[in-house]
């Protein structure tokens, strides 16, 4: 399902997503009809605009976070014209799943949406770069991040996009074990052991996002 105003982008996405062969149930140019369309067709995901009629602010957050009150297992990937800092600090309060954030402009790097779009699709967590790369100029004190080397901050900042350490090792062009031995450290130097009852990359990830400055 999507959720777009500009009717040029909602039929492109449209036409993107059927050439790539998903099914795209609806399609709605505000967030009442998004969430009449969320309940007709049940969706697996959908893809909303953060600012929709009538006054072109949160409406469409509001309508994807109802969204998401209405049907849990819904997966959602919000697109923005800007970064919009506070909205994505939050992304991942409370260690949400199946969330995505991405800038309007990463649609035309259409293997970047799409890889985007299937992450958030099977589980997991996609946060733009621009987004990220913005976050890291605006950092307060944390001890634990404090203690990061330079190297580890670079994966923290890729887990915070959402890549696996997979992914994170072809970004950096190293092994995936290199990786591996990174995300152990970064857990260690932000005291996270396996003990917790908490999922450690997404509580990393919150520390990294939290250390900055909301919009």
């Amino acid at each position: 399902m999507i959720g777009e105003d500009d009717p040029l982008l909602r039929e492109g996405l449209a036409l993107l997503l059927r050439a790539e062969g998903l099914d795209v149930v609806a399609t709605a140019a505000g967030p009442e009809e998004l969430l009449a369309a969320l309940d007709e067709h049940l969706p697996d995901v959908a893809i909303v605009d953060v600012r929709m009629p009538p006054t072109h602010t949160d409406e469409g957050i509001r309508a994807a976070v109802e969204a998401r009150r209405r049907r849990p297992e819904l997966a959602v990937l919000v697109l923005s014209a800007y970064v919009e800092q506070a909205f994505a600090t939050d992304l991942l309060g409370g260690g949400a799943r199946r969330l995505g954030y991405l800038l309007k402009e990463r649609v035309g790097r259409v293997e970047e949406f799409l890889d985007a779009l299937h992450r958030v699709a099977a589980g997991g967590t996609a946060v733009d770069p621009e987004v990220v790369a913005q976050l890291l100029t605006r950092t307060r004190p944390d001890a634990g991040l404090d203690r990061l080397s330079a190297r580890e901050r670079e994966v923290l900042a890729l887990m915070a996009e959402g890549l696996g350490n997979t992914a994170i090792a072809g970004r950096l062009v190293v092994t995936e074990g290199a990786v591996h031995k990174h995300v152990r450290s970064i857990f260690a130097k932000l005291d996270l052991t396996p003990a917790d009852e908490v999922d450690r990359r997404v509580t990393a990830v919150l520390r990294f996002l939290r250390s900055t400055d909301a919009r």
